[in-house]
């Protein structure tokens, strides 16, 4: 089993698909896993030319328990702009 399988069976498919894990921190008690979003905009807004212009303010979601630790979810959004209107 893979690393990618692995998180999958853990972790909601959306999560493993469309972002990247670029670090942990692990202690007796907490597990935090740090993500961010590819760089691929989501599929729904191929029709549109978007650039990614950094990221939108990190948010922590609470998880299910993993083996007695608690586990914390960090995940940052891309702030993508349309490249024809300037919108975000």
């Amino acid at each position: 089993m893979t690393a990618l399988e692995l998180l999958k069976f853990m972790l909601p498919d959306f999560l493993v698909d469309h972002f990247e894990v670029v670090s942990t921190s692990n202690t007796e008690e907490v597990l935090h896993l740090y993500f961010e979003e590819k760089i691929k905009p989501p599929q729904e807004f191929n029709a549109l030319e978007l650039v990614s212009k950094g990221f939108m303010d990190e948010i922590t979601i609470q998880d299910f328990p993993l083996r007695g630790r608690f586990v914390y979810l960090h995940i940052k959004r891309r702030r993508w702009t349309n490249k024809a209107n300037g919108e975000i």
